[in-house]
């Protein structure tokens, strides 16, 4: 009977969909502010042109949130869910963009980054 308890609780405490949405737009935009804004990600005219990159990407959260919204894929598993996003590797003005990809464990009303980062191969 615990049993049954708990797992009915885990399915009424499992994330949705718009708490990812927040999540996304606070803890993933972190995520790609450090990758984006460091080493050798953007071009050098980029690189120049944005001096304030990661003020830059913070004052977008919502926005970038959004789309990081639009390219997630949830599973439901009904105790817990799984989200994965995905996003970039397309060419744009001669520059390939980098490819980002998260995994976020969704369960017992909590979000956690499983991985997410730029992928080190570009396509």
């Amino acid at each position: 009977m615990a049993a049954v308890l708990l797992g009915g609780a885990l399915v009424i405490s499992n994330p949705r969909p718009s708490d990812f949405d927040s999540f996304a737009a606070d803890q993933l935009v972190d995520v790609i502010e450090a990758e984006v804004c460091r080493g050798e990600v953007l071009p050098a005219l980029v690189r120049l042109a944005l001096r304030e990159c990661p003020r830059l990407i913070r004052a977008q959260r919502g926005a970038i949130g959004a789309y990081v919204g639009r390219h997630t894929r949830r599973t439901n598993l009904g105790l817990l869910s799984i989200y994965r996003t995905e996003f970039g590797g397309t060419a744009l003005l001669g520059w390939s963009l980098p490819r980002f990809s998260a995994t976020v464990l969704a369960a017992a009303g909590q979000l956690v980054i499983v991985q997410a980062g730029l992928d080190e191969e570009r396509t």
